[in-house]
């Protein structure tokens, strides 16, 4: 089996006292789907829609007077629901917020072994990330948790908190990835727009290129997923793959989906082609055949028309890795050349 990109966390957090993590959390995120955690309905319904991720809502999607009940709701439904397959998020209120550390101790306490990762929104510095890593630390200590099991998502919606993403990245082992949240992000720069995602009248680049660019880097530098935010005009699902297209094409892993319409196409989109996928299964293979005693030891090698290096390997195994992750099958077997 071919070797995995896979991520190498910082194994101790500035006096957390958390442990060391389980050495891969790449676990697939090209659909991110929100839902109400005080909406059963939508809860019951997001557990049938093949979403690579789901993360109950607890901010944006409660009212303040929903909340409390929402925490139990949320609680329930992660430990009677099937969620098979699909990566297990509760996104909590920000620490500006009063509601935030009674979020957390309900939530993990009552779900904390059906939970995968908590998500933190508003994130302006790497204190927030570290005060919600200690929290979590205490909880799985004092509950008999595996310390260190459940990750966080960082979440970067205003200009203090892109300024200070590289410090927000390596804050904590337990991040797995840094979101933008759009919405709030142009409010806080005052961008002359009213539609998220979409490009503010007047302005003739992608005004979204730096932003984007600047959490890619930070997530990259530490071994973590990139993830695009919303995109609000649900039933416009043209206009959501052109913005999801130009966050995949970044490099990004995945945007979060509103509606269950929008789950096909970010499936889709951030998933590589078939012939994509076959092509760097088939640089993989021919690589380890040059490189073998079989195959002379070569450092490169001729697939087809094509050169192939250790530079062509490591571009194959991001695709490779994502084709795996969505469950792809390859259509084209490896023959070793004849001399």
């Amino acid at each position: 089996m071919h070797e995995q990109p896979s991520p190498s966390p910082a194994t101790t957090l500035n006096g957390s006292g958390s442990a060391a993590l389980p050495p891969d959390r790449l676990r697939p995120r090209r659909s991110c789907l929100a839902v109400p955690g005080s909406n059963p309905r939508f809860l019951e319904k997001a557990q049938q829609l093949p979403a690579d991720q789901v993360f109950l809502d607890l901010e944006d999607a409660c009212a303040p007077l929903a909340k409390p009940e929402a925490r139990h709701t949320i609680v329930k439904f992660l430990n009677e629901g099937d969620w098979s397959g699909k990566t297990r998020v509760v996104r909590v209120n920000d620490w500006t917020t009063e509601w935030t550390y009674r979020d957390v101790i309900t939530v993990v306490e009552g779900a904390g072994q059906n939970l995968d990762c908590v998500m933190l929104p508003k994130v302006q510095d790497a204190q927030q990330i570290i005060a919600l890593d200690l929290l979590l630390t205490q909880i799985e200590k004092t509950m008999g948790f595996e310390v260190g099991r459940i990750g966080i998502e960082a979440q970067i919606e205003n200009a203090k908190g892109l300024v200070n993403v590289d410090e927000i990245a390596a804050a904590s082992p337990r991040t797995e990835t840094i979101i933008f949240g759009p919405a709030d992000f142009m409010a806080s720069i005052n961008m002359k727009s009213l539609v998220v995602g979409e490009q503010p009248p007047g302005y003739p680049a992608d005004a979204y290129h730096y932003i984007l660019m600047r959490i890619l880097m930070a997530a990259r530098t530490h071994d973590l997923q990139a993830i695009d935010g919303p995109y609000l005009q649900i039933r416009d699902v043209d206009g959501y793959r052109e913005v999801a297209r130009r966050a995949a094409a970044l490099g990004f892993d995945g945007k979060w989906v509103l509606h269950p319409g929008q789950v096909e196409a970010s499936n889709e989109i951030f998933s590589p082609s078939q012939e994509d996928y076959d092509h760097a299964e088939l640089i993989l293979d021919a690589y380890d055949y040059c490189t073998s005693e079989a195959g002379g030891r070569k450092g490169s090698a001729m697939l087809g028309d094509e050169m192939i290096d250790e530079a062509s390997r490591k571009m194959a195994l991001v695709i490779s890795g994502k084709g795996r992750a969505a469950g792809m099958r390859r259509t084209t077997t490896f023959e070793k050349p004849v001399d």
